[in-house]
């Protein structure tokens, strides 16, 4: 499965695209990235104790919002591509 980091994200894992074994769900993949990319990382990518998505964060699977996909349950396979991006604001 093919990761690839935008803007703060990119900053923050020193890439721009990581190949990763697919974990079962979104919620995992994120989880995962939070321990390994530390406390900023979980800030931006969930809330509370790890069971929301953060309102930093937009996550796509195959160009599709996950908040349309079961949010961090949505399910994820080998092949697929997740896109992280930060919220933009701004005028």
């Amino acid at each position: 499965m093919k990761v690839k980091f935008f803007a703060t994200y990119r900053h923050l894992t020193g890439c721009t695209v990581r190949e990763v074994c697919a974990p079962a769900t979104v919620g995992d993949l994120l989880r995962a990235f939070a321990e390994e990319y530390g406390d900023e990382m979980r800030r931006m990518l969930l809330s509370g104790a790890g069971d929301d998505l953060g309102p930093e964060a937009i996550i796509l699977i195959n160009g599709r919002n996950i908040l349309h996909l079961g949010v961090l349950d949505a399910p994820l396979q080998e092949g697929d591509t997740v896109a992280v991006f930060p919220v933009v604001a701004g005028g």
